[in-house]
């Protein structure tokens, strides 16, 4: 698992591989990832879009924004937590993601940015 705190906000990943499958006439490797975001402040906040930046080992860079994630902007009182599941298909058994998060203290209406570490994917039978 690997977390980071940003502002009181703990974002906890934890990635899985899910497969291999061939799309357009090419191999792709499936990986997924559960990310828990948990408000460790004392303040209410809520997610309002997030930012990606996808690393694929034999092909670019990606990045991705949008709204909230999976279709929700969670509101994140003291104490409570939200957590999905979402994935990304690469080109190659190794990859990377990081990104960030924009949320909003709905206590004073300060904008702010939450890290989201960086996480590794690597398809089991690459390394040893």
């Amino acid at each position: 698992m690997t977390t980071q705190i940003t502002k009181g906000i703990k974002i906890s990943v934890i990635t899985s591989f899910e497969g291999t499958f061939f799309k357009n006439y090419k191999m792709h490797f499936a990986f997924g990832y559960t990310i828990t975001i948990e408000n460790q402040s004392k303040d209410s906040v809520q997610l309002t879009s997030r930012h990606w930046q996808i690393y694929d080992s034999l092909n670019d860079l990606e990045i991705l924004n949008g709204e909230g994630v999976i279709g929700k902007k969670p509101v994140l009182r003291p104490g409570q937590s939200h957590t999905y599941s979402s994935g990304c298909l690469l080109t190659s058994t190794i990859g990377a993601m990081k990104g960030h998060y924009n949320m909003v203290n709905l206590n004073n209406s300060e904008k702010f940015r939450v890290q989201i570490p960086n996480f590794k994917f690597s398809a089991p039978f690459v390394l040893n």
